[in-house]
């Protein structure tokens, strides 16, 4: 399928903004909690998002969504908003904000793996030579750096557990848009951690600092995850997830623009490290006959890229959008990625024509 070079554009956007929640979060955990800030970031990326989710085409379109949906949708909020950053924020009180944008590398491995063994992901060869590539870089930075801290870094691989999880949840929902899975993540998440960390401990940061971390949450927290997901829809999450590694690169950088730590030549070789295992990624696709069994279901498409021809007046095939429609059983061959039409495995092609997989609306 053809899915052109937007949507890594998407994703290397996203890698930006989140790269630069790190640095930001770590100068304003001085006066906030971990729990305290986590609210505060998710409720900032749910705002974000409120222009997008109540407009008018938004408003009036009919979420579909079944119960299987609404238990991704669940998962997501709690692994991806409220269990990641909290974990993540404890790393990042105990260490430097460079050291801990390093690690965010172990969000790709937590992908491939849970792809590759629960979410009927693939990586051929050259896939995993760049997933080798990516944690090479990784390690060759951490040397560079040290540990920071072992409680450090062990806070910093939960949150890129539970991260791996919510990017394949995420990647599979449908019925709904990404905008709409950004606003529930944010709302549901920020109220629940801001609440905790209030229970926890007085809130005592003025003015300034809570709305800097609603900004930094609309920012990196809010269009960043809305821009992954309208990518991971396309590429699949481990691929998406391959790009988005450029994150911590990014946390870096700013790390030593606006936080005065320092970069090495390592690091610089890290990243040359990094751009070889991006392009060995790209590399691996995989073409094999395939059955598309009956489905219904609503999420961001395209006309041009085999699998909808459905026609409808006004809308221009090369457009992106987002509306219910039903495919017919098809089966053919051609390169694709495990992305909404493709989570199935090598051999399905050959399985009876009535073993049917139709989402309820």
């Amino acid at each position: 399928m053809r899915t052109g070079s937007f949507p890594v554009l998407l994703v290397l956007a996203s890698a930006a903004l989140f790269g630069a929640a790190t640095p930001a979060s770590k100068a304003l955990l001085g006066d906030l909690s971990p729990f305290q800030l986590a609210g505060l970031l998710y409720l900032g990326a749910a705002i974000a998002m409120l222009p997008a989710v109540f407009n008018r085409r938004s408003r009036n379109a009919t979420w579909r969504m079944n119960r299987v949906n609404v238990l991704r949708l669940a998962g997501a909020v709690v692994f991806g908003g409220m269990l990641g950053p909290v974990f993540l924020l404890f790393g990042l009180r105990l260490a430097s904000a460079a050291s801990v944008s390093m690690w965010l590398n172990l969000e790709l491995v937590a992908t491939a793996l849970l792809g590759l063994f629960f979410f009927r992901d693939h990586l051929g060869t050259a896939g995993w030579a760049g997933v080798i590539g990516v944690v090479s870089a990784s390690t060759l930075l951490s040397l560079g750096e040290g540990t920071g801290g072992l409680w450090a870094g062990l806070m910093v691989a939960l949150a890129c557990l539970c991260w791996g999880l919510d990017n394949h949840l995420t990647a599979l929902i449908d019925g709904i848009t990404p905008t709409q899975s950004t606003f529930w993540k944010g709302s549901v998440a920020g109220m629940v951690n801001l609440g905790i960390g209030v229970w926890l401990m007085p809130f005592e940061a003025g003015a300034v600092v809570a709305c800097l971390g609603l900004l930094v949450g609309a920012l990196s927290y809010g269009v960043s995850i809305a821009l992954y997901i309208y990518s991971a829809q396309q590429l699949g999450a481990t691929r998406a997830q391959m790009v988005f590694a450029s994150a911590p690169f990014f946390g870096v950088l700013l790390s030593a623009i606006l936080l005065g730590e320092s970069l090495s030549t390592m690091q610089f070789a890290a990243a040359g490290m990094l751009a070889l295992a991006l392009v060995m990624l790209f590399r691996d696709r995989h073409d094999h006959i395939h059955t598309h069994r009956p489905i219904a279901h609503r999420h961001a498409h395209r006309h041009d890229d085999l699998h909808h021809d459905h026609a409808h007046a006004g809308q221009a095939a090369s457009l992106n959008h987002s509306h219910w429609h039903e495919h017919e059983e098809t089966t053919h061959a051609h390169p694709h990625w495990p992305d909404l039409h493709h989570r199935h495995r090598h051999g399905e092609a050959q399985r009876a024509p009535n073993e049917q997989n139709r989402s309820q609306g």
